[in-house]
């Protein structure tokens, strides 16, 4: 169908039982992270606890050991998602960490983390997440012109994912004007989904709360349509004559990423956002137990094109 499958959850344990492999050569082409991850990951269990005793013996602050132990895990995961990167010339294999969420509105201090992240890991293959807020999308198109990865992340509302597009092709012309190659730079936009249907649910419960039942048919539909948006509008600009100067200089398209693909609702099915959502050139990153769901039962077909008016219907 075109799309890529990413695993969203990384851990000591998935990397040295050699979890991590298995699900490489059976289909898993990539793997997001971030620090809420990390934390449950390095509180869980034992795995840990040899570098984090070595690093504190060494004077190191938490802040060194949580670099320290991450820098650790985001390469070896790299490195077993290299052959996937050498394999699709780029396109996957990617493994992402985020920048510190306390820089989200610093332009600078992401700048300077993003860059410290990606010569620290030294891997062709490692993304760096740099969220989509005002002050992090001036970062995003200059690490582009720089040849840095970046993993768009927290994007909800379209007219941000317009912005969102719009720096990553001027960090490409930037790119190209300096003489340097664009086919070694990959992005993704991670727009993010099942959160907007707890949102919205919660408000439409409000207005039934009130007597309002005038919403009540799109109940549990806003994420999916506000999805579909999305992918028209990157067909759009993409497929469109604007891209087609770096298309042909071999730059890469700026994948749409389906993140927070779990349903936080029990009332839905638990590949709602995995069925709804699948087409080519589009990635969606799954935790493990989205992952094993959508292995037993999900429905594969190309559904993310369908019903595209209907969509905007929902949303206006």
């Amino acid at each position: 169908m075109g799309q890529a499958i990413w695993l969203d959850f990384i851990s000591r344990e998935l990397l040295e039982s050699g979890e991590l492999r298995r699900l490489v050569r059976e289909g898993v082409t990539g793997v997001t992270s971030n620090p809420t991850i990390f934390q449950k990951a390095i509180s869980s269990g034992s795995t840990y606890d040899d570098q984090i005793r070595q690093l504190a013996r060494e004077g190191a602050d938490a802040r060194a050991i949580y670099t320290a132990l991450a820098t650790r895990d985001i390469t070896e995961a790299a490195d077993t998602l290299r052959p996937v990167y050498d394999e699709t010339q780029g396109r996957d294999g990617y493994v992402s960490i985020e920048v510190d969420p306390a820089l989200a509105h610093d332009t600078d201090g992401t700048l300077a983390e993003a860059r410290r992240w990606f010569q620290s890991i030294d891997r062709p293959n490692v993304m760096i997440k740099v969220p989509a807020t005002p002050e992090g999308v001036p970062a995003v198109q200059t690490l582009i012109a720089e040849g840095v990865n970046v993993n768009v992340t927290l994007i909800f509302a379209i007219d941000t994912y317009e912005q969102v597009m719009s720096a990553y092709i001027e960090g490409l012309r930037a790119r190209q004007a300096a003489g340097k190659p664009l086919s070694t730079v990959g992005s993704v936009a991670s727009f993010f989904v099942s959160r907007v249907d707890t949102l919205v649910d919660k408000l439409l419960d409000q207005h039934a709360d009130a007597g309002d039942t005038s919403f009540g048919g799109v109940r549990g539909q806003a994420a999916i349509a506000n999805a579909r948006i999305a992918y028209d509008r990157f067909k759009h600009v993409f497929e469109g004559e604007g891209f087609a100067a770096l298309r042909r200089a071999r730059a890469r398209v700026q994948r749409p990423l389906w993140a927070s693909t779990s349903t936080k609702n029990p009332a839905y099915p638990d590949t709602k956002y995995v069925d709804a959502l699948i087409g080519p050139d589009t990635v969606n990153t799954l935790p493990p137990a989205t992952l094993e769901a959508a292995r037993d039962h999900a429905m594969p077909a190309r559904t993310i094109d369908m019903d595209v008016d209907r969509a905007y219907a929902v949303i206006e």
